[in-house]
């Protein structure tokens, strides 16, 4: 308790928790990398050029190249940036691309960690069930040229609630301290579409494994088309090894769409 009230006596850092928004389909994912412009670059210089100074900004998480999100949040620290904490919503805004938005801008406490603080994430997954492409939507949906058995995916999915390991879900090669996550709901909507229908599958859960979201909805869609029985998607479970039976979901349908965290990590400016 001391070392924070000593930190924020004698220190004139403040850290920043920004909501974004982007369109992922011209960036090679969220995390900096050498073969590709990624998000966390494009918004790390714009906070740069309204701060005055370089600035790393750390995400929530990876979202890999092509996946969206609306609730992607990160943070950044710094010294010179003394007036309200919303007002660098706009000040940000006007030094990044138009697919590329701060929604919301909060102080945090010093300590804020958008990884480790976060309590719980949903995702959304958006499936286009039809005889023809959505050429307006074809950047945000996995196009499935014929219908898919909801029922059967809906009781697919309900297996998968609770606490499980997850291991089965995740792609090979990924290290992580503790494989095993809490799915809180998994949610399948629908609504119309040009021409035919969409699925909206939403998922949220305590965190999320490398790939976990699109791997269920891989899984899930196998369930669909009357690959396997529902009950399979619970040996996959079981089985704790990612096997190749099913697909990833193509990462153009999946959008980040909130990451949770207490309240007591937010300051009052």
């Amino acid at each position: 308790m001391n070392e924070t009230r000593d930190f924020e006596v004698g220190d004139k850092r403040r850290v920043f928790a920004l909501t974004l928004a982007y369109d992922g389909t011209r960036y090679a994912g969220w995390q900096i990398q050498p073969n590709g412009l990624a998000i966390q670059q494009v918004v790390s210089e714009a906070v740069s050029k309204v701060v005055g100074h370089a600035v790393q900004i750390q995400g929530s998480g990876r979202t890999d190249a092509g996946v969206h999100a609306v609730g992607q949040v990160a943070s950044f620290s710094t010294e010179s940036w003394t007036l309200d904490a919303d007002r660098l919503v706009q000040a940000i805004n006007c030094h990044l691309p138009r697919d590329i938005v701060v929604l919301e801008s909060r102080s945090v406490v010093p300590t804020f960690d958008p990884i480790r603080n976060a309590i719980g994430k949903r995702y959304r997954y958006c499936i286009r069930t039809s005889r023809v492409p959505d050429p307006l939507r074809h950047m945000h949906q996995w196009w499935i040229p014929r219908s898919l058995d909801i029922q059967a995916m809906r009781k697919a999915g309900d297996l998968l609630l609770g606490t499980h390991d997850f291991i089965a879900f995740q792609t090979l090669g990924s290290v992580r301290k503790t494989t095993t996550r809490t799915i809180r709901c998994i949610d399948l909507q629908f609504q119309e579409a040009i021409a035919g229908s969409e699925w909206i599958i939403e998922i949220e859960a305590d965190g999320f494994l490398y790939n976990m979201a699109r791997n269920i909805v891989g899984a899930m869609v196998e369930v669909g088309r009357g690959r396997f029985p529902p009950s399979w998607i619970r040996d996959v479970l079981d089985s704790r090894q990612r096997n190749t039976v099913s697909q990833t979901a193509p990462a153009r349908g999946l959008c980040l769409l909130q990451v949770d965290y207490p309240p007591s990590v937010f300051l009052e400016d």
